[in-house]
């Protein structure tokens, strides 16, 4: 393809079509370059863009898809200190991110070191392939299934529970086990991709390092804590982000599972959003919340990068 748009260029200058000037073959190349990312730059404009500063314009407005807009000024910021169930939307997606991130990179880290030892090749992949398949699933699919194992009476993991003799466990219905429920499934699918990362970033450190670490007696405690995850910290770092800023997102699972219930128990922000502007048609005031979660991802991403100066060894 690459080759094709050079010899259009080409085509182009020897015709003396006046669309393009007289080029260096440096200029030619830069120029394919540009066209090969054209159609990811006019994506971003149309579907992240334009949306960001749209909802940034309407979140200032008393916006209604009837009677039009009118320009109110922070009146939607202000409302949202008031908003007890916003509160509670907040608490639920902040729990909800500290204990997904913390079991998808711990279980994923957990599962990459034991692919890692010697294994045969095709037990290795076999492994990696179980692990990773619930990545490949789209999150409502999964719920939908995931709702009946949770069923009370004829759920397959109360069943299998009663077996071991615990009483069975309202996981759906009961506002202590609802938001476990949720996030069991998120670490379910999601912890096979944690899993690939970190196994991709375990295979890249040079055994010389652990073999230099061993002629000195080092033990297998020292052997992980000073040398895999000072070498796996960018890899940890990537896990950490990509899982902040998705589980702060979180909502088809939820929106499956309970629909934020029982009561506000899973309610997470986005849930919030989308039923403030799709159920209530408040647009202005979803489009304010959304600005705030987005500035809250924005804020904690840099954050983190910020911290990860003083833990992250890139040599």
């Amino acid at each position: 393809m690459r080759a094709c748009f050079l010899n259009l260029i080409e085509r182009l200058r020897m015709q003396n079509t006046g669309l393009l000037p007289e080029m260096t073959p440096k200029r030619r190349e830069a120029f394919v370059g540009y066209l090969f990312i054209l159609p990811t730059y006019i994506g971003f404009i149309i579907f992240i863009l334009y949306p960001l500063i749209e909802s940034m314009r309407i979140s200032f407005q008393e916006f209604s898809l009837l009677r039009g807009s009118t320009y109110i000024g922070l009146e939607n910021y202000a409302q949202m200190f008031a908003d007890a169930r916003l509160r509670i939307a907040y608490i639920n997606t902040i729990v909800f991110t500290i204990f997904a991130v913390f079991f998808n990179a711990g279980i994923g880290l957990i599962l990459a070191v034991m692919l890692n030892r010697r294994l045969p090749i095709l037990m290795r992949n076999l492994y990696r392939s179980i692990f990773f398949f619930p990545v490949l699933i789209a999150h409502t699919y999964i719920a939908v299934i995931w709702r009946f194992l949770y069923q009370y009476d004829t759920g397959v993991i109360n069943f299998y529970l009663g077996v071991v003799g615990i009483d069975p466990i309202p996981w759906l219905s009961n506002a202590h086990w609802a938001m476990a429920a949720i996030i069991i499934l998120d670490v379910w699918k999601n912890t096979g991709f944690a899993m690939l990362v970190f196994l991709a970033g375990l295979q890249s450190i040079p055994n010389e390092y652990y073999e230099a670490a061993q002629l000195d007696g080092a033990n297998e405690r020292q052997l992980f804590f000073r040398i895999t995850i000072p070498l796996l910290s960018p890899t940890i770092f990537f896990i950490l982000v990509i899982f902040m800023i998705g589980a702060l997102q979180v909502f088809d699972t939820i929106i499956v599972l309970t629909a934020g219930g029982p009561g506000d128990a899973t309610r997470s922000v986005v849930l919030y959003i989308y039923e403030i502007a799709f159920r209530t048609f408040n647009m202005g005031y979803a489009a304010a919340v959304s600005m705030t979660l987005f500035a809250i991802i924005l804020v904690l991403t840099a954050l983190q990068f910020w911290i990860s100066r003083r833990w992250v060894h890139y040599e």
